[in-house]
């Protein structure tokens, strides 16, 4: 509870700041590794969160596990013109990539007050993810919820 709590808050601070700052944020998640890492965009493109108030980094303690999942009904169309994926050579920027080492965000928090629509889990190991995580999810109106152990959506 303590870890979805913290996240919560730091993701309600970025978006708030994204609004009154005019900047635009990012998250990025490693679920293999149970964490996650606060970006902002810069001239040089994204970089890891400079701010005194928020980590950059954050590992989740032994014991806990973390899935992300992006949302909403956009993400979900499978009626789709096109197969999703780049429409580049993926390898003609390897080289570019390698140098610069924060991947880019897989969450926006924009300054127009908008955000990617994601459901993040946190729960022990040992247990059910669908049973006993706290997850915290950003709708596709811009709001930001904390859900407990068995609440959905509807019941927030």
């Amino acid at each position: 509870k303590q870890q979805a709590v913290a996240l919560y808050h730091r993701l309600q601070l970025l978006n708030e700041e994204a609004i009154l700052s005019g900047k635009d944020y990012g998250a990025r998640f490693d679920q293999k590794r149970a964490s996650y890492q606060l970006l902002a965009l810069g001239e040089e493109g994204w970089q890891a969160l400079d701010d005194e108030q928020l980590p950059e980094q954050v590992t989740l303690p032994d014991g806990l596990a973390l899935t992300m999942q992006l949302g909403g009904n956009v993400w979900k169309d499978e009626d789709r013109l096109f197969n999703p994926g780049s429409l580049f050579d993926d390898e003609m920027f390897a080289e570019l990539e390698a140098e610069n080492k924060v991947l880019p965000p897989q969450v926006f928090i924009m300054s127009s007050g908008e955000i990617t629509p994601f459901s993040i889990a946190i729960y022990p190991q040992n247990l059910s993810a669908d049973e006993d995580a706290w997850r915290v999810v950003a709708k596709e109106n811009g709001d930001i919820i904390l859900l407990a152990p068995g609440e959905s959506d509807e019941q927030a």
